[in-house]
């Protein structure tokens, strides 16, 4: 026979069953609650992926005329048309809460299309080209950040900073390809010849930043970032003397200012 059971058993059980649920495990989404805000262990790492804008200076020759003096006097090129976008990747190694070391490359690349201020075909036609240019810098250098990263709790969890400006210098190498193609006008013949001119370089580089990393999770973060870079490379000869696009040119002004945001990883 059955019977209801009363009494201090039956108080009992509803406790018991919460003494249980407290001593078991926690299921995922406790899990993922309880970790969201810290990590195991101090990040060793970092990994960022940007993108933005590369304003080039594109300065003149230290006295002498420069050929990005030269384009912007013959061709209907103003500076802002050398605007373009803006990749770059960087590594950073942590050598202490406020030092990282970084290595870094980066593209930038724009295409303008004009055409000669001062001179036209004889059926009043323009005489137009397309310029292309392009700089691919490889750098090392310092990242230091103003505030403590994050803060340790006990032995292994490490709670990471939501806000944190830094500011760092690099330097390195920058490689640069400068190609002009379309029509083009001998000054002494008058003449008008089609071709595609290129100047292919490498020169010294080194670059100031400065940003800051926006904690969006425990491993991820946004950053943004703006660095200022100075460059200057030789130009290269054109492969027919008597046409030689650059000649007499000084080195290229290849500095600039780069604004870029992307996402980053602690590792």
């Amino acid at each position: 026979m059955f019977h209801r059971k009363t009494g201090v058993g039956a108080m009992r059980a509803p406790w018991a069953l919460v003494g249980l649920s407290l001593l078991a495990p926690p299921g995922v989404p406790e899990l993922r609650a309880q970790n969201r805000d810290f990590l195991f262990g101090t990040p060793r790492a970092t990994l960022s992926l940007r993108a933005g804008l590369a304003m080039p200076r594109a300065g003149g020759g230290n006295g002498g005329v420069s050929l990005w003096d030269d384009i912007r006097d013959q061709l209907t090129v103003k500076t802002a048309d050398l605007y373009g976008p803006y990749v770059a990747a960087e590594f950073g190694i942590r050598a202490s809460e406020h030092v990282d070391f970084v290595f870094g490359v980066g593209h930038t690349s724009s295409a303008t299309r004009s055409e000669y201020r001062h001179w036209e075909f004889e059926d009043d036609a323009p005489i137009t080209q397309t310029t292309e240019f392009t700089t691919t810098p490889l750098t090392a250098g310092v990242k230091a950040y103003f505030l403590p990263r994050g803060r340790a709790i006990g032995s292994y969890a490490w709670i990471p900073r939501t806000l944190n400006p830094f500011a760092g210098a690099a330097a390195g190498i920058v490689r640069y390809r400068f190609e002009q193609y379309g029509h083009f006008v001998d000054y002494e013949t008058r003449e008008v010849f089609n071709d595609r001119l290129q100047s292919v370089e490498t020169g010294a580089a080194a670059h100031f930043f400065a940003g800051i990393d926006v904690g969006v999770g425990n491993r991820t973060m946004f950053t943004a970032e703006a660095r200022y870079g100075f460059a200057r490379a030789p130009l290269a000869r054109d492969r027919l003397p008597d046409r030689d696009r650059f000649l007499g040119f000084a080195d290229l002004d290849l500095a600039g200012l780069q604004i870029s945001g992307g996402i980053g990883f602690r590792l």
